[in-house]
Formats: C-alpha cells, structure tokens, sequence
C-alpha cells in the first residue's frame, strides 16, 4: 500500500499536481475576498448611511446572493455569460472557456459571495461605534474626513475582524464549488485523480487534509491580526 501510494503521488505526479490545485485555491479564495471586500466597504458605509435609494437595492443584493446556495451563484454567473463572452472573446482569436474563463468566472463568483456576506459583518461593526464619538469628534472641529479614517475604519476593522475570519474560511470552502465550471482547484484535481488511479478515499482524504492546512494556517493569521488590532484597548 505504501509503495502504490508513493506511486501514485510522486511517480505519476498527482502530489504535485495536488499543490498546483492548492495554489490556485488559495489565489482564487485570496483575490476573490480582496475583490469582494473592496466592493463591499462602500456599500457597507453606504447601508451604514442609510443613503437614499442605494441602502434598500444593497439590501436586495445582500439577501438575495445570501439566499441562494453558492454553487447556484456559479452556474448563474457561468451559463447566464459564457456564450456572450465566447462570442466577444471568439472575434479576437481567444478560446476563453478552456484558457482563462474558468478562472475569471470562479473569481467573480467568490467575490460576488464574499462581498455580499463581507458588507453585513462591516455593516455591523459601525453599527457598534457609539454615537458619542461622532459629537466628540464634531464639538473638537475635527475634520469628517479626519473623524472617519482615524477613528470609525479603526474601531470598526477592530470590531469586523472576527466576522471577516468567518467570511475568509467560508470563502475558502466555497472556492471548492468552482470546480464545476473546469477550474483546477483541489477539489478538481482530487475528483480527477480518484477516478483515474481509482482511489477516491486517498485523494479526498489529502484534499480535506490540505482544506485544513489552509484555513489553520489563516486562523492563525487571523488571530494575529486580531491581537494586533486590540492593542491600546488594554485587550492582551
């Protein structure tokens, strides 16, 4: 058993075919948090605001892409754009659907299901700054700019971080969904390599086992951050 083991994981190659799949994981669940939390900053301020008109069609987005199960967002996204852009991309001499449009739908997903997730745990974290430093900070003529950059993004990143842990390991696991559009993450390489070498326990069992890797690693990541963000609030 050993020996086919070794095998299978270092002479036909499916080890490092494993870490290839991991790399593209992490830079998909990596970019896509990026991307989402880059969207959903000002749409969180903007729900925070309660800015006319913007807050209620935020809300739509929100319940709506938090109601749906994530692999539904993906085949949404996929087969609601994929002959579209074959057709565009097609003109210019492009095969989109096996070069890059795997990885470029699998990104859009995870963000679109980030962000959406992302703008409630920011929302919050305002919504927990009390009232009393907005009237501080307006009696001591402090700018709003000045007010909402030095103290509200960081008490509320301070109160967020928890939160956007959670968000971070979910989108982890939802990176595994996009394998059903042809990206070649673990979960892709995993299901690839169970039914060649006909060893699906193996290969499943080092997918959860590199899963585990990843979020351990992040959480540990996440807890330093956390510390970090404490210091001066006389939290250790």
């Amino acid at each position: 058993m050993t020996s086919d083991l070794w095998t299978m994981l270092f002479l036909q190659g499916w080890a490092s075919a494993l870490l290839r799949g991991g790399m593209t994981t992490v830079l998909v669940g990596v970019l896509g948090m990026a991307f989402g939390l880059v969207v959903a900053s000002p749409l969180a301020v903007a729900r925070w605001r309660g800015v006319r008109l913007l807050s209620p069609l935020i809300d739509v987005y929100s319940i709506l892409v938090r109601s749906i199960p994530g692999l539904l967002v993906i085949y949404l996204l996929f087969f609601g754009s994929v002959q579209s852009f074959e057709r565009v991309a097609g003109a210019f001499g492009f095969q989109p659907a096996r070069d890059v449009y795997p990885f470029f739908i699998g990104l859009v997903s995870i963000a679109t299901i980030s962000c959406a997730y992302s703008i409630e745990v920011l929302r919050g974290a305002l919504e927990t700054i009390p009232k009393g430093l907005f009237e501080a900070a307006q009696a001591l003529a402090v700018p709003r700019h000045v007010t909402f950059f030095k103290i509200i993004v960081p008490l509320a990143l301070r109160a967020a971080a928890g939160g956007l842990n959670n968000v971070w390991q979910m989108t982890i696991k939802d990176t595994s969904l996009v394998s059903v559009v042809g990206l070649q993450e673990v979960m892709r390489v995993a299901a690839i390599a169970s039914g060649i070498t006909r060893s699906p326990l193996v290969f499943y069992v080092l997918a959860a086992l590199m899963y585990f890797a990843i979020t351990g690693v992040s959480q540990w990541l996440f807890a330093r951050l956390e510390r970090h963000l404490e210091r001066g609030f006389g939290v250790r």
